[in-house]
């Protein structure tokens, strides 16, 4: 009869590995399929929660995704460290391979900040006319890498978020009246308060024009008309007229063409710059 090659020591220290490897196996099954209920009831949470603070869809879609590989490599980590393994070396690989990514897509990653940021805290949404980054226009689309304008004369103008979200940016969509500026230059000697006067009547006749300050804005006057400078050819005067922020342009040009129309036909002097060349004959 055949001698075994083990001894009986051997076959009892082969019995506790195997049960012990088969309890751990055991256990990190579970905690494997525990884990997997667990994400996917954390990942429904998550995306309530976004729902409910009204985050743009595709900011969502991208944090759910991050919370998901998350959890997933916690959980493999976990159930690796159950198995017995060693588990430094696998954390130590991902964190080189995610320094080595990031530092080779850091302009994209910043991009991708800004346009969490910019879903986030909402500066500005689609539909409204920013100026930012040199450039004008409507907010035609945000994505998460970058966001697109649509320039007055169609154009389509593709920023990247990150710059935008740190940069100085103009909403002039933000509040619902703006003021129109507009100044006009008359010649010396002409009465100011004639001039005023026919202004005033032009702003009272458009409807756009608001003539006091409404009730839901504390910022919104009457129509102002002052003299502002001493030019080299004329006075100047300063129009400051409040209107909706959809108006801005009508009334923009209304002002510019029916004051220079209507204060010509009355005979005021529009002046503009001259030179005198005087000629000595020696």
């Amino acid at each position: 009869m055949m001698e075994s090659i083990f001894s009986p020591e051997t076959y009892s220290l082969i019995g506790q590995w195997a049960f012990a490897f088969c309890k751990n196996l055991s256990l990190a099954i579970i905690v494997y399929f525990a884990g997997s209920f667990i994400i996917k009831w954390i990942k429904k949470l998550v995306i309530k929660m976004l729902q409910r603070s009204k985050v743009d869809t595709s900011l969502y879609t991208f944090l759910t995704s991050i919370v998901n590989v998350v959890l997933w490599f916690t959980l493999i980590i976990v159930v690796i460290s159950i198995l017995g393994i060693e588990t430094s070396s696998f954390i130590a690989l991902f964190a080189s391979a995610g320094v080595a990514i990031g530092m080779a897509l850091s302009g994209t990653l910043q991009n991708f900040a800004g346009g969490v940021m910019i879903l986030l805290f909402k500066p500005f949404k689609v539909g409204d006319y920013i100026e930012a980054q040199g450039f004008a226009g409507t907010v035609k689309e945000i994505q998460i890498f970058n966001t697109i304008l649509l320039t007055v004369d169609a154009q389509t103008i593709i920023i990247p978020n990150g710059g935008l979200s740190t940069g100085t940016m103009k909403n002039y969509s933000k509040e619902p009246y703006r003021r129109v500026d507009l100044d006009f230059q008359f010649a010396y000697g002409t009465d100011l308060l004639e001039v005023k006067k026919a202004i005033r009547e032009i702003q009272a006749k458009n409807d756009k024009i608001l003539q006091g300050p409404v009730d839901d804005s504390k910022i919104v006057a009457e129509p102002w008309i002052g003299l502002t400078q001493l030019g080299d050819s004329g006075v100047v005067v300063n129009t400051r007229t409040w209107c909706k922020g959809a108006d801005y342009w009508a009334v923009y040009f209304y002002m510019n063409e029916t004051v220079y129309q209507e204060l010509k036909d009355r005979g005021f002097m529009f002046p503009f710059n001259r030179m005198d060349v005087t000629i000595l004959n020696k």
